[in-house]
């Protein structure tokens, strides 16, 4: 009886039917991924309207900054540029795709306000549309990894299927770490600066322009450091590299956790994410 008047009270029949819910709302975006690829190119669209290079301008100021940055480092470091500069290139393309879905994921449901207070669409579809609309840019930037590749000479070593393999791997674990961040930015308005400063302080703390060696190879910055591994997954493959069965299991083993952990919380919250807003 009680927990009758708690349902007619609430709307809510218990956590079973959460997650049914939950479940629901992410087999519906699945059949509308369609949808969700079409809003992440119109953003893009919208974002560089009237401009000449579109994309290609974030595109070209990467560059710059690779060839800066590449330069400058490997004379202050006395490493050779032609194993720095493609160290570099890959670790600035793959660190912007990990920190932007991030960071824009803060948005996701903030941003999608008016749509989800108006329609019952599913809101994974809004997820989908954050990562999609990263995944576009990478295509872009994907100009600068086979330029320095080939430029220097790396694309004979190249593993591009354990490459791929990593990609999929780092898109995993930002995927929930993105799906995370949009739900806490939709309840608390200052999650955006916090995640904003926290990934400006993981950028230095990762090798994406310095190189571990030495002492730092075993040390906690780098063995407990999810951002140089989830770098680590994908830039080693591509540059000839091994990558160690340590960084395959800690990614794989935080895919599971972070998605069950963030699942759990949004089939938890779905219904109030719209309330938030």
């Amino acid at each position: 009886m009680q927990s009758v008047q708690h349902m007619v009270r609430t709307g809510r029949r218990g956590p079973m039917h959460e997650f049914s819910m939950a479940f629901a709302d992410l087999r519906a975006s699945t059949q509308r991924i369609g949808l969700a690829w079409s809003l992440a190119w119109h953003d893009i669209v919208s974002r560089y309207r009237g401009s000449m290079l579109g994309p290609f301008w974030i595109t070209l100021s990467m560059g710059l900054m690779v060839a800066g940055i590449g330069f400058l480092y490997a004379n202050l470091f006395k490493v050779p540029v032609n194993e720095f500069i493609p160290y570099v290139a890959l670790g600035i393309v793959f660190w912007g795709l990990m920190s932007n879905v991030i960071i824009e994921g803060c948005g996701t449901f903030v941003q999608a306000s008016g749509i989800l207070s108006q329609t019952s669409l599913p809101m994974f579809t809004f997820v989908w549309r954050t990562i999609m609309r990263n995944v576009i840019n990478l295509m872009h930037h994907a100009v600068i990894i086979v330029g320095v590749l080939i430029y220097y000479d790396h694309w004979r070593q190249t593993n591009l299927g354990m490459g791929l393999i990593g990609l999929l791997l780092l898109m995993v674990n930002v995927s929930w770490v993105s799906l995370a961040a949009g739900m806490a930015s939709a309840r608390f308005r200052d999650i955006p600066q916090i995640v904003g400063s926290v990934i400006q302080f993981a950028m230095f703390m990762t090798p994406v322009f310095w190189l571990p060696g030495g002492r730092l190879l075993d040390h906690a910055v780098l063995l407990f450091n999810p951002f140089y591994h989830l770098l680590d997954v994908v830039r080693a493959p591509l540059l000839g590299q091994s990558v160690s069965a340590t960084t395959y299991i800690f990614l794989s083993v935080l895919a599971v956790v972070g998605w069950a952990a963030t699942f759990t919380t949004f089939a938890l919250i779905r219904r109030r994410i719209v309330h938030y807003l």
